[in-house]
C-alpha cells in the first residue's frame, strides 16, 4: 500500500474532518427524523380536529331530526369518520415507532463517534482530548470531596533512535506493545491515555502515590518482558524499556502543577539510568528519595 492510498483512507474514514462530517450526518438524520414526527402530528391534530367538527356536526343533527333514513346516514358518517381517525391514529404511532427505533440507532451511532473521537487509533487508549477532559474532572472531584487520585506520565526509552533505525512502522509496533501492557495493569476506573508522541498518562482514581508506584513498576516489568519481533522480517529486536514519573494530587493543584510535577518525576527517572519509576518524593532529596525508591 502506497503512502498516497494511506493517506487516502485517512482523510475518508479517520481524519477529525471526517469525524465532524460523521457528526454532521447524524445530526441531519435525526433533523429529518424530528420533521418526519412533527409533520405526521400536524396530520393527525387535523384529522383529529376534523373528527371533533364531524361528531359535533353529527350531534346538532341528531337533535332536530327524527328521519329515520337521515339518522342512519349520520351515523354512517360518524362510523367513517371514526374509521379515518382510526387509520391516521396507527400511521401516527407506526411513524413513532419507527423513528424511536432510527433515533435509537442514530443515538448509537453517535456514541460510536464519541468514541472514535475520545480514542488513539493506533493504541486504542484514550487520546489527549480525553486525557485533558478527565484530568479536569478528576482535579474537580478531588477538590470537592476531599478525594485523592495519582497520575503517571510515562515515556519510552530512546523511542526517536528506534523510529529512526527501524522505520515507522516498526516504530508503531512499539507504541502498540506499550499500550497494550498499559491495557494489561489497569483498573476499570483508571484513565489510560496516549498523551503524545511515544508518551502516555495514566489517572488514577482513589490511589495513592505509593499504590501508584506499584502500579508504575509492574507496567515498567510488563513492558521489558515483551520481546519485540520486526514484522517484516521476523527479527528480533530484543526489549523495550520505559520510564515513568509519579505525582499525586495536592489540595489546590492545578492540571498544570500536577503535570509538571510528574513530568519532573519522569525526567528525574531519565537522568537517573533510565527503565525505572521516580516519584515526586524523589524530587526533595536524597533522603526522601531513598524513601521513595523503596515504595517503588
Amino acid at each position: 500500500m502506497t503512502l498516497e492510498e494511506i493517506h487516502r483512507i485517512y482523510t475518508q474514514f479517520l481524519s477529525p474532518s471526517r469525524i465532524a462530517d460523521r457528526i454532521d450526518d447524524v445530526g441531519a438524520r435525526i433533523s429529518s427524523e424530528i420533521s418526519g414526527v412533527v409533520d405526521a402530528m400536524d396530520h393527525s391534530i387535523a384529522a383529529t380536529h376534523e373528527y371533533c367538527t364531524s361528531l359535533s356536526g353529527a350531534s346538532s343533527e341528531l337533535a332536530v331530526t327524527d328521519d329515520r333514513g337521515r339518522i342512519i346516514d349520520i351515523v354512517n358518517n360518524v362510523i367513517s369518520a371514526t374509521q379515518r381517525t382510526e387509520a391516521t391514529n396507527r400511521e401516527l404511532e407506526a411513524q413513532l415507532a419507527e423513528s424511536r427505533r432510527q433515533i435509537a440507532e442514530l443515538h448509537e451511532s453517535l456514541d460510536a463517534i464519541r468514541f472514535e473521537s475520545l480514542t488513539d487509533e493506533l493504541t486504542t487508549l484514550a487520546n489527549r482530548k480525553h486525557f485533558d477532559q478527565s484530568i479536569e474532572r478528576a482535579i474537580a472531584q478531588a477538590a470537592e470531596i476531599d478525594d485523592q487520585f495519582s497520575l503517571l506520565v510515562t515515556d519510552i526509552d530512546h523511542f526517536k533512535k528506534f523510529n529512526d533505525t527501524y522505520g515507522h512502522q516498526t516504530g508503531d509496533q512499539v507504541l502498540r506493545l506499550v499500550g497494550l501492557s498499559v491495557k494489561q495493569n489497569v483498573k476499570g476506573q483508571d484513565i489510560a491515555c496516549r498523551y503524545g508522541g511515544e508518551e502516555f498518562a495514566i489517572i488514577l482514581p482513589r490511589t495513592t502515590m505509593q499504590a501508584a508506584a506499584t502500579l508504575a513498576e509492574q507496567i515498567r516489568v510488563t513492558v521489558m518482558a515483551k520481546e519485540l519481533m520486526k514484522r517484516s522480517t521476523g527479527e528480533n529486536l530484543g526489549h523495550i524499556t520505559i520510564s515513568i514519573g509519579v505525582a499525586s494530587y495536592r489540595r489546590y493543584d492545578t492540571v498544570q502543577t500536577l503535570v509538571e510535577r510528574a513530568d519532573a518525576a519522569l525526567y528525574l527517572a531519565k537522568r537517573t539510568g533510565r527503565n525505572r519509576v521516580c516519584t515526586e518524593v524523589d524530587l526533595e532529596g536524597p533522603k526522601n528519595a531513598s524513601r521513595a525508591n523503596n515504595v517503588a
